[in-house]
């Protein structure tokens, strides 16, 4: 027993104190465990170089590689990291045991930022932040976890009736009265999706997939955006899980007033490619228009419904997680990756965007727009028959030839002779 436990003391002691990882050895039947290499980071070093590079008064970078490296204003960082501080206890800059400082807020939501811009793995944040892998992993989780809960009340919203009456006044200059953005699917690939789920989320792209539902506007702006559907899901199975006409059918959406070719229509409607059922809020293009009058909307259809395309692509080029493949494990938290990457495009274009140059819209006061606009009623109904009647007035094919037709004949008389 003495010399079995001096052999095995003497291994230990013998041992490499370079290893990164924890491996077992046999010794006479037995195993034993290496000792982990500790790696002292200098956190305070880490914090200060990050604040003389982009936050002090006279920063190494200038506010225009700033806004290219973290997609976004330095102000509006500043906002969100404080708003993530206040509401999220982990980013709280703390001191350990032996009472030297951790990490600063700064160095995690920088880390957790960038890797949603440029979809790196963990251990490219080490040398410049000194942040460790498991740190940074636990970072990203929680920054896009906190992200959801604070601002999707206000970035992940349906358009209420300001929104809705400034839709509409850009969707009549551009040749579609009672447009209220365009819909479509995007796929993102899941890398690590476990081997018994893998038949369930493989479809056309013949990899799993993950499927995002989302609805934009001429800003880009995303007004819906639902996760989560397994990628072997088409566009109507998606439609159909989703949420999108929930108030609608429920009755409680603003209204949508507005005529076509004299015929008067109290429903929006969305633009669509042609996989999508024939009903009253799309609006389809025609697959092999004949005449002038066909042709000619048959382009403003697909040049419009691009919104949602160029939406799709300003979020992948913004942040390229979502481009590549996904290395996470659990659908949980590829939900809370892709919800606050669209909050935060939607949080970049209202920072950017400037109202008064959009189209040249004839803006009135805000409280001319409140007193000419009826109240908005969210009271869900409880009548069962009314919401029949309203989910059965939504797929009205016949409603959705008369729109379409009205559309053609609108779009040809305003358009035409240009």
């Amino acid at each position: 027993m003495v010399r079995t436990f001096f052999r095995k003391l003497l291994t230990y002691l013998s041992s490499s104190e370079d290893s990164d990882d924890d491996l077992n050895e046999d010794v006479e039947g037995q195993c034993i465990r290496k000792r982990r290499k500790f790696i002292r980071r200098d956190h305070i070093q880490g914090h200060e170089c990050l604040y003389r590079d982009y936050f002090a008064e006279n920063p190494v970078y200038s506010a225009n590689l700033f806004r290219r490296r973290f997609r976004m204003s330095r102000p509006l960082f500043l906002r969100i990291l404080n708003e993530v501080v206040a509401n999220e206890p982990y980013f709280v800059q703390r001191r350990d045991n032996a009472g030297r400082l951790g990490l600063s807020s700064m160095q995690k939501i920088i880390a957790s930022l960038r890797m949603l811009a440029y979809g790196v793995t963990t251990d490219f944040m080490d040398e410049y932040i000194d942040i460790g892998e498991s740190t940074a992993m636990e970072s990203l989780k929680k920054f896009c976890e906190t992200i959801v809960s604070i601002f999707s009340a206000e970035y992940l919203r349906s358009p209420n009736t300001k929104d809705i009456t400034r839709l509409l006044a850009i969707a009549d200059q551009r040749g579609f009265p009672g447009m209220l953005g365009s819909i479509d699917c995007m796929h993102w690939k899941w890398k690590n999706c476990p081997t018994a789920w893998k038949g369930m989320y493989i479809g056309h792209i013949r990899e799993p997939t993950i499927i995002l539902e989302a609805v934009a506007s001429y800003d880009l702006w995303i007004w819906h955006a639902f996760f989560g559907m397994p990628g072997s899901l088409n566009d109507i199975n998606v439609l159909e899980r989703s949420s999108i006409f929930t108030e609608l059918e429920q009755g409680c959406a603003p209204p949508v007033n507005y005529t076509v070719n004299g015929h008067d229509y109290t429903m929006g409607y969305y633009l669509a490619d042609g996989i999508y059922p024939k009903c009253q809020t799309f609006v389809k293009t025609i697959p092999s228009p004949r005449g002038d009058k066909n042709k000619h909307f048959a382009k403003a259809q697909e040049s419009a419904r691009k919104d949602v395309e160029r939406a799709f692509g300003v979020l992948q080029q913004r942040f390229a997680i979502i481009r590549g493949p996904s290395r996470m494990f659990k659908a949980k938290v590829l939900t809370s990756i892709m919800k606050a990457c669209v909050i935060l495009h939607n949080m970049i274009i209202e920072d950017e965007r400037d109202d008064d140059d959009n189209l040249n819209i004839e803006s009135a006061p805000d409280d001319q727009l409140d007193d000419d606009l009826p109240e908005l009623s969210r009271t869900h109904t409880i009548e069962i028959m009314d919401f029949i009647q309203r989910r059965l007035h939504i797929r009205d094919s016949l409603a959705h030839h008369q729109l379409q037709e009205d559309l053609i004949e609108h779009q040809w008389l305003r358009f035409s002779q240009h």
